[in-house]
């Protein structure tokens, strides 16, 4: 049922906003397909930003996750802005983030990253951050090029009580390797799920219900 919900909640505006410039800032193939499975019509331009900021730097993982959602997203903006032809009608970008005792972990860099990442989940409960930026053209004659929208949703996720060798054997599958926190709920990995609590979609990195409340604030049904 939620995600008909989030099917539906843009369809009075679908053919509007379909008939928009609208660009993902992401090279994402979950946030390619999640968009694409609701209806709408985009073109990918992958964000070049080095997703190098120190994490200690921040305050919380929060901070964190948003600032680099906003540098990725930023940086395809200024290039599509920069450019000959007329800006998007709408720019998205997002970044998701896991985190347990506010370490924060990101897609894993090797086999024994995954399986060290995956270990310190295991049989605890964990948070998944994404943070989205939407980037809309300025309408009024302020110096501003664009109009800055940013969110963030928070889910929790249990994590079974697994072996080593059930760990071993998710990661030699190789979906553990540009995941988040090493896993994907969205396939084998959710047989290493026991619960979340919060939004199923953000944790496969894409908060849809919270993205058509906000597009249907920035193009509202006229």
């Amino acid at each position: 049922m939620p995600f008909i919900l989030e099917l539906i909640m843009l369809q009075p505006i679908l053919s509007s906003l379909n008939s928009k410039k609208i660009v993902l800032a992401s090279s994402s193939p979950r946030r390619k397909i999640m968009l694409e499975q609701i209806g709408l019509k985009f073109d990918i331009v992958p964000s070049n930003f080095e997703e190098n900021l120190k994490k200690d730097s921040f305050k919380t993982p929060l901070d964190y996750v948003n600032e680099t959602a906003k540098q990725k997203t930023l940086e395809v903006t200024e290039r599509l802005y920069g450019s000959q032809a007329p800006p998007p009608d709408l720019i998205i970008g997002a970044d998701t983030i896991v985190t347990h005792d506010d370490e924060i972990f990101e897609k894993p860099s090797s086999r024994d990253h995954a399986i060290s990442i995956l270990s310190r989940l295991n049989g605890n409960a964990h948070d998944v951050f994404t943070s989205v930026v939407l980037v809309t053209p300025k309408s009024d004659s302020t110096l501003a090029k664009y109009n800055l929208t940013q969110f963030h949703t928070c889910t929790e996720v249990y994590m079974g009580e697994l072996t080593p060798r059930i760990i071993q054997a998710y990661v030699d599958t190789g979906e553990a390797m540009d995941k988040a926190g090493g896993y994907g709920i969205q396939a084998l990995g959710s047989t290493l799920i026991s619960g979340i609590k919060g939004d199923y979609f953000n944790v496969m990195g894409f908060p849809l219900h919270p993205f058509a409340k906000e597009v249907l604030k920035l193009f509202p049904e006229s």
